[in-house]
């Protein structure tokens, strides 16, 4: 398999000649729409992680190319794109690949503020992500997209999440809200907690073979 990291959250997995977009949202500028799309993920309706125009994109390129999400994202989608709702603990096959979803709720950003639907996937029990959550797949995890900036976490939680999930390498996602120079911090900080454990940390800016 083959793993492509875009900006901000939103990653590509190929395999077979096929291909699974997950949260192809507003924040990511470099994304271009592949061939041979046979699902799209989106962890939650956040529009960083859910961009209907985006999603259209695909679907005009890719028109047997079915999205998944929980239904309180693929709702509103109406009828407009091929959709199907999942739920955590559900395992479905997509073309060449498993996908197994986990979780539920999104982190909470403050009290105040409502605590949306949050789906981590996992993809051919190799990649997890848990989109905006630290949520456990209570598996292990080969490859782990790993957030590393946002409103509803603190740095020692990234760090205390990967030396729990224990990946043999995990990525940076959910970063456009940092600077370039705010990207170093991260990048410096987490792989000491990576190699604590035998694992690794790197930037992926170039596709990565897994």
């Amino acid at each position: 398999m083959k793993l492509t990291k875009f900006e901000h959250a939103c990653f590509i997995v190929e395999k077979d000649g096929k291909v699974v977009v997950v949260d192809p949202g507003i924040f990511t500028s470099d994304f271009t729409v592949p061939e041979n799309v046979v699902g799209v993920v989106v962890t939650h309706e956040h529009t960083d992680h859910f961009d209907p125009a985006a999603l259209g994109a695909i679907i005009a390129h890719n028109p047997d190319a079915i999205i998944y999400a929980h239904e309180n994202v693929v709702k509103q989608l109406g009828d407009t794109l091929p959709h199907q709702a999942v739920s955590s603990g559900e395992a479905i096959a997509v073309g060449p690949f498993q996908l197994e979803f986990f979780g539920g709720e999104h982190a909470v950003i403050h009290p105040s503020m409502p605590v949306v639907a949050n789906l981590g996937v996992m993809i051919d029990d190799l990649v997890y992500y848990p989109g905006d959550s630290f949520t456990l797949p209570k598996k292990p995890v080969d490859v782990l997209a790993l957030p590393v900036s946002a409103p509803w976490l603190k740095i020692s939680e990234v760090m205390d999440y990967l030396t729990t999930v224990r990946p043999r390498l995990a990525f940076p996602t959910h970063d456009a809200v940092l600077s370039e120079i705010g990207k170093t911090l991260p990048d410096r900080m987490v792989p000491l907690f990576a190699e604590s454990y035998g694992g690794s940390y790197q930037r992926l800016t170039e596709p990565l073979d897994i």
